[in-house]
C-alpha cells in the first residue's frame, strides 16, 4: 500500500464509529432507496477495512505470543492429559 493511501486510510476506531453510523441510519427506516444501497456498499468496504485491521492485529499477537508466555515463564503442561498439580484431592 502506498504512503498516500496509508495517509487517508482511517484509523480501526473511526471506520467502527462509521459503520456504527451507518448502521444506525439504515435501521432508521428513512432513507430512500438509493441512499440505502450506497449506505450498505460503503459499510461493506468499512466491515472488510476492519475485518483485515482485526486480523493483522491477532497475527502480530500470535506472533509475540510466544516470546511474551516464555519470558512470564509460562507452563509447558498445557496439554489436556493431567499432570502432577492436575490430581482432584483424595
Amino acid at each position: 500500500m502506498s504512503k498516500a493511501a496509508k495517509a487517508t486510510e482511517p484509523s480501526f476506531e473511526d471506520a467502527l464509529g462509521k459503520l456504527e453510523a451507518i448502521v444506525e441510519a439504515m435501521e432508521g427506516g428513512d432513507l430512500p432507496l438509493e441512499q440505502l444501497l450506497a449506505r450498505y456498499e460503503e459499510g461493506a468496504r468499512l466491515v472488510k477495512f476492519c475485518q483485515d485491521r482485526l486480523s493483522a492485529a491477532e497475527l502480530r499477537l500470535q506472533e509475540l505470543e510466544p516470546q511474551g508466555t516464555a519470558e512470564a515463564g509460562g507452563s509447558e503442561d498445557d496439554d489436556d492429559e493431567p499432570g502432577e498439580g492436575d490430581r482432584e484431592p483424595r
